[in-house]
């Protein structure tokens, strides 16, 4: 398992898809992965997440990258991963940290107050966001600025936060002066036409 203060640096991907491809050409460049599997049908079984999960757990070791599970601790334990990953509506940290006690614990935030309370949970790491606008999700939180991630970043004092939502290339400079210690992007990144020169240009 990589340290947290070295996975959570520079590019942090996401595999959104099942794709042994993309995950390498992700871990090209990224630190640490998260398997994030949210298809418009609905998300997948435990076992077919587990299988792509197992996937990027095998291409995370060959690359020294680190694995996150979003949402699934029991998926995250089968595979060996070394965190998961929790949103506003999933497991609390306190219960999540019961049965993973080996596991990072990452959380979603959306504004400064999600982030106090993260933080005094005992979360290992923090999303923020979305910065700036973005079509991921299908309803976003309300877009919150670089003041906002600045903000986000002072409260969190010393939990590495992760800045996503509506991630440029252009805006990646910003982002790392307002204090944010990695950077996801998603469809800027896993939708490029070369993926690997794209996470390149997330990376600090």
């Amino acid at each position: 398992m990589r340290a947290l203060t070295d996975a959570i640096r520079g590019f942090y991907a996401v595999l959104d898809a099942d794709d042994e491809a993309l995950a390498r050409a992700l871990v090209a460049t990224a630190r640490v992965l998260q398997v994030r599997i949210k298809p418009a049908t609905g998300a997948p079984g435990a076992g077919a997440l587990a299988a792509i999960a197992r996937m990027a757990r095998r291409v995370c070791d060959e690359a020294g990258a680190a694995l996150i599970v979003n949402d699934r601790v029991d998926v995250a334990l089968a595979v060996r991963a070394d965190g998961v990953h929790l949103g506003q509506s999933d497991l609390p940290i306190a219960a999540a940290r019961r049965l993973a006690r080996g596991l990072w614990i990452g959380v979603s935030t959306h504004d400064v107050a999600q982030v106090r309370s993260a933080r005094a949970a005992g979360a290992d790491y923090l999303g923020f966001g979305p910065v700036f606008a973005t079509t991921t999700k299908a309803n976003p939180d309300p877009v919150q600025g670089v003041a906002g991630l600045a903000a986000a970043c002072a409260a969190a004092g010393d939990v590495p936060v992760v800045a996503i939502g509506g991630m440029t290339a252009a805006a990646a400079a910003a982002c790392y002066a307002a204090g944010a210690r990695a950077i996801c992007a998603i469809g800027a990144v896993n939708r490029a036409p070369d993926v690997v020169a794209a996470g390149r240009a997330f990376a600090r």
